[in-house]
């Protein structure tokens, strides 16, 4: 689905104060290169371990100091080859909606992540088959109006709004977990 790199984009928006259009997803298949960052001179950056999540959360939790890492070092006498695409944004609806969500500003991003888990949480349950998570996220962004929140109590008004739409939504589906089209 890619929301978890959606919700990546979201976070490197607020942590470096970016806009949306100035943070790039691509698909790396061989997940070595966990970040990357280009310069203005051109030069990049990358954050670049074994294909273990364990290695940019542990940089993260530590950083700025460096500690052993739970995994083995890369062993760069192996010939590797590495892979990027853009992400096909038409698959990946996920992604598409995190962007589109950031753009938006206000509580976007709050209703975004709140229809992804009861949509999620559906599909676990058996009672949505996996492309419904998008529809059912998709729908509560078109539901649920945007405003800016000003206080932790408005935001978490706005995630229990639209925790209960999107479960609404879900109910209304008439996807069906078994057959994985509208009924």
């Amino acid at each position: 689905t890619l929301m978890n790199k959606g919700f990546e984009v979201i976070e490197a928006c607020w942590l470096f104060n970016l806009g949306a259009s100035e943070v790039e997803v691509v698909v790396h298949p061989q997940s070595s290169i966990h970040a990357m960052v280009e310069y203005t001179d051109g030069s990049v950056i990358a954050q670049i371990s074994a294909t273990d999540m364990r290695m940019p959360i542990q940089y993260a939790m530590t950083y700025p100091e460096r500690r052993r890492g739970p995994v083995p070092p890369l062993d760069w006498t192996q010939a590797r080859t590495w892979q990027f695409s853009a992400p096909d944004l038409k698959k990946f609806r996920l992604l598409k909606l995190a962007y589109e969500a950031q753009e938006q500003g206000g509580s976007a991003t709050c209703t975004l992540n709140a229809a992804d888990e009861v949509g999620v949480a559906a599909f676990l349950e058996g009672r949505i088959p996996f492309p419904a998570i998008a529809k059912t996220v998709e729908e509560t962004l078109a539901r649920q109006p945007s405003r800016e929140a000003r206080t932790i109590q408005e935001v978490i008004s706005i995630d229990s709004a639209s925790r209960e739409l999107a479960k609404q939504i879900v109910a209304e589906s008439r996807w069906t977990a078994a057959n994985g089209r509208d009924a």
